[in-house]
């Protein structure tokens, strides 16, 4: 388990972050506000109904807002190594980073430890038998930065997705950062189209999930106060994680989740258990 934490520090140190400026090409900021104004009131109607933020049933969902692989988020990934049942299992999917071109999923899958890359990279990959039993023999799923929405409809309804679930069934771990936990929830917000919502793999139900929420420009606040009318929405720090296992949800790492329901916005700081949020 030590071994585990202490190579993720290492490779952490020789490798570039993937959510900077150079590595997507786009200004957070510009990203983030383009056409928020034009389109909030667009955003409410497409929202799903607000529904209960049901702890995980069976295993250990971890919903990381920013900074996987970096040495900020060591206690983060230790408390998930731990939460394992045998010898650690580990796979990393970069398959939300194939549309920023070639090179960065080997990147992603150079930087999982002690790992069985699974190297998916499209439908016809999520729907191959041989991937899917794979990724049957892990108790740890990690998913990547980069692209929501691709990584979206390439795993929805696919043998690897059901997988997956078999092994989070099983109580094992299924992480997500950034773009990765995104796709967890109820909802994907689809950025920037915020008036925009798809229907997401719902690991963690009843919630939309906001990455790198402490990078997020204050004109993304109307946006907050319209989209917590019909949805739970859980904006996650960077450096941090909302765990969820045991019927609990729980801050860990160096920042806060803020959420946002109907009645009220609520940040919990590391540390604090987060009350399942009902209608």
């Amino acid at each position: 388990m030590l071994y585990v934490a202490a190579v993720m520090v290492v490779l952490r140190e020789h490798e570039l972050h993937p959510y900077s400026p150079h590595h997507s090409g786009v200004d957070k900021a510009t990203f983030l506000t383009h056409t928020m104004g034009e389109h909030k009131r667009h955003f409410c109607k497409s929202m799903p109904a607000e529904a209960h933020m049901a702890p995980p049933a069976h295993g250990t969902i971890a919903l990381v807002g920013a900074g996987e692989y970096l040495p900020t988020m060591l206690s983060v990934d230790k408390l998930l190594v731990e939460r394992m049942s045998g010898p650690p299992r580990v796979v990393v999917l970069p398959t939300a980073s194939v549309p920023d071109g070639a090179g960065v999923p080997e990147r992603w899958a150079r930087m999982g430890v002690a790992v069985e890359p699974v190297m998916l990279f499209d439908r016809s990959d999520a729907d191959d038998p041989q991937m899917a039993a794979q990724l049957a023999t892990a108790n740890f799923v990690y998913f990547s930065g980069g692209k929501p929405r691709y990584l979206l409809e390439t795993l929805q309804g696919t043998a690897c997705w059901q997988a997956i679930l078999n092994v989070f069934a099983a109580g094992g771990v299924v992480a997500g950062c950034s773009a990765g936990a995104m796709v967890l929830g109820a909802a994907l917000l689809d950025f920037p189209r915020t008036w925009r919502t798809l229907p997401a793999l719902g690991l963690a139900p009843g919630i939309a999930i906001i990455p790198h929420f402490d990078e997020i420009p204050s004109l993304l606040t109307p946006i907050m106060a319209a989209a917590r009318r019909s949805i739970t929405v859980v904006g996650i720090d960077g450096s941090t994680a909302l765990v969820g296992s045991n019927g609990q949800w729980s801050v860990q790492g160096k920042g806060a989740v803020t959420v946002f329901t109907s009645k009220q916005k609520t940040r919990y700081p590391a540390g604090d258990e987060v009350p399942v949020l009902a209608t």
